[in-house]
């Protein structure tokens, strides 16, 4: 566990570079078996339907099966991982989200690395070493997301109603004509992550949060001018896409 961090029952806190706080919520073994199993569900039905289509062309066989089998197993997770923000069909479902060590987006090595990896910590055992790892580790880690750099979060709170701040004034879409250029990709990623999650947050969390990186990045903006944190962020973000856009 890096200097800073913290992990208290299933929360853990990060304390970035910057000097933002970012608490994020570990998934457990739970919810990480029925995301697995659900996305093991989809994978079995694009195997079966690669199969009939090969089957079709009269060019199965078993050594064209087993990289079909390979392909979809590994790229299936690679590709929803990296594309689609950390979530898989299963994770979407059970609300769950892989992410780095540091709280950032998955990259394509890291996924790849922890999903090669789950093919060789799956098969021999029945899952064994997986249980076992998440059940013992601090940070609820299985060996591939250990040796990959990666963690699995919950992205909402189970079934209490959590009481948000008002509603704010939504994505904002004017041009404040702020100078973002020293805002770096890992600062806006730490951004998009909160803006993502935070109706999932508590309260007191989503406030300091919101305050803790409008602190860290205002110096970095030219021209800001907005006091409310979120709105601040919020801003950013928009001004970052328009100019990236």
């Amino acid at each position: 566990m890096a200097p800073g961090d913290f992990v208290l029952d299933d929360r853990l806190a990060i304390a970035t570079p910057e000097g933002v706080e970012l608490e994020l919520t570990l998934a457990g073994l739970g919810s990480r078996a029925i995301a697995g199993g659900v996305d093991l569900a989809v994978k079995g039905v694009l195997i079966g339907l690669l199969a009939l289509a090969l089957l079709a062309t009269g060019i199965l066989g078993l050594t064209l099966l087993v990289p079909v089998i390979v392909i979809v197993m590994l790229g299936y997770d690679v590709a929803f991982e990296t594309l689609a923000q950390g979530r898989t069909p299963g994770k979407r479902m059970a609300g769950l989200r892989v992410v780095r060590e540091g709280g950032g987006p998955v990259d394509v090595t890291s996924s790849a690395i922890r999903n090669v990896l789950r093919l060789v910590d799956g098969l021999p055992l029945s899952y064994a070493p997986t249980i076992v790892s998440i059940a013992v580790t601090p940070r609820n880690q299985r060996p591939g997301d250990l040796i990959a750099g990666t963690l699995v979060i919950r992205e909402r709170l189970a079934a209490t109603s959590v009481e948000t701040p008002g509603p704010g004034p939504g994505p904002p879409s004017k041009e404040v004509g702020w100078d973002v250029s020293a805002v770096g990709a890992d600062q806006m990623a730490m951004v998009r992550s909160f803006l993502a999650r935070r109706e999932g947050l508590r309260p007191d969390a989503r406030a300091r949060l919101s305050e803790q990186l409008a602190e860290a990045l205002r110096p970095r903006v030219g021209g800001a001018d907005e006091d409310d944190a979120e709105v601040f962020l919020e801003l950013l973000d928009s001004e970052k896409a328009r100019r990236s856009g």
